[in-house]
C-alpha cells in the first residue's frame, strides 16, 4: 500500500518515497523549490546541464569554471549554453540519484516548469504510473549555510505546493491517490509567493540575502525546460 499501487498519480516524500516509488512508477519527477530543482530549471533552460552529486559525495564533486555559480538559481540566470556543473544538495540532487538507480524515468520538477514536466511525463509515462517526490529538507543541514549533518526529512511546504503544481497539470492522466490529489488541492488554492516568502526555507533564505532565489523559485509555469535525468546528467 504504501507503494499506492492502484493509483496512476502518486506522491511521497524524501529518499524513502524514491525506494517507495521507484520501479513501480514509469516516471520519477524529483522537486525540490528550494533550490536544487529551481536551478536545474534555470540552468536547463540557458541550454546548460547539471550533474547533480549526492551530498556524501559533495567534497568530490568539480569546482565550476565560474566560481559564482553554484546551488543558488539567481547565479545561473546568466549560465553560458554548453556548460555542465556538478551540483551537490542534501535533497534534490541526492534523490535524482538515487532515482537513477530504481529503473524509473527520473525528471526534475519545480514551480518554474511544473506544466511543462507534466506534459513530458504524460508522454514518457506511456500510459505507466507516474510519481511525483517531494525532497522536503533534512534536519541539521541548512540551505543557506549547508552544515555537515543530514539527518531525519522535514517536510517542506515549498516542495507540497511544486509538487502539485506538477500533479495539477497531470489530473485527468488516470486514478490520482489520495496524497497525490491534496498536494495538487493545496497548490490550486495557495498564494505561492506568500507562501515561499513566508515558510521557513524561505525565510531562512531571505534572512541570508538570498530574496532573488526566493522570488525565482515562486514563479510559476514561466519556464518550459524538462530536465531528464540521462547518464548521470540532467539535462534538455
Amino acid at each position: 500500500m504504501f507503494g499506492q499501487e492502484g493509483s496512476q498519480l502518486r506522491l511521497e516524500w524524501g529518499d524513502e518515497g524514491v525506494v517507495a516509488l521507484g520501479g513501480l512508477c514509469a516516471v520519477l519527477v524529483v522537486v525540490d523549490v528550494l533550490s536544487f530543482s529551481t536551478a536545474v530549471d534555470v540552468a536547463v533552460g540557458r541550454g546548460g546541464a547539471v550533474r547533480p552529486v549526492r551530498w556524501a559525495d559533495r567534497e568530490g564533486a568539480a569546482e565550476p569554471a565560474d566560481p559564482s555559480w553554484s546551488l543558488r538559481p539567481a547565479s545561473l540566470v546568466e549560465l553560458p549554453a554548453g556548460v555542465e556543473l556538478e551540483l551537490p544538495s542534501p535533497n534534490g540532487a541526492t534523490l535524482c540519484d538515487l532515482a537513477a538507480g530504481t529503473g524509473s524515468l527520473v525528471l526534475a520538477g519545480c514551480l518554474r516548469n511544473a506544466r511543462a514536466v507534466a506534459t513530458a511525463a504524460r508522454e514518457l509515462a506511456t500510459g505507466g504510473p507516474i510519481g511525483v517526490i517531494a525532497a522536503g529538507e533534512r534536519w541539521g543541514v541548512s540551505p543557506a549555510a549547508a552544515g555537515t549533518a543530514r539527518g531525519p526529512l522535514r517536510p517542506a511546504v515549498e516542495d507540497l505546493l511544486g509538487a502539485g503544481a506538477v500533479l495539477a497539470s497531470l489530473l485527468g492522466y488516470g486514478a490520482a491517490s489520495v496524497e497525490a490529489t491534496l498536494a495538487a488541492e493545496v497548490f490550486a488554492r495557495s498564494p505561492v509567493e506568500e507562501v515561499l516568502a513566508g515558510c521557513v526555507s524561505g525565510r531562512e533564505l531571505i534572512a541570508a540575502g538570498h530574496s532573488e532565489d526566493v522570488a525565482l523559485a515562486s514563479q510559476v509555469n514561466v519556464s518550459t525546460a524538462v530536465p531528464r535525468l540521462v547518464d548521470g546528467v540532467l539535462r534538455a
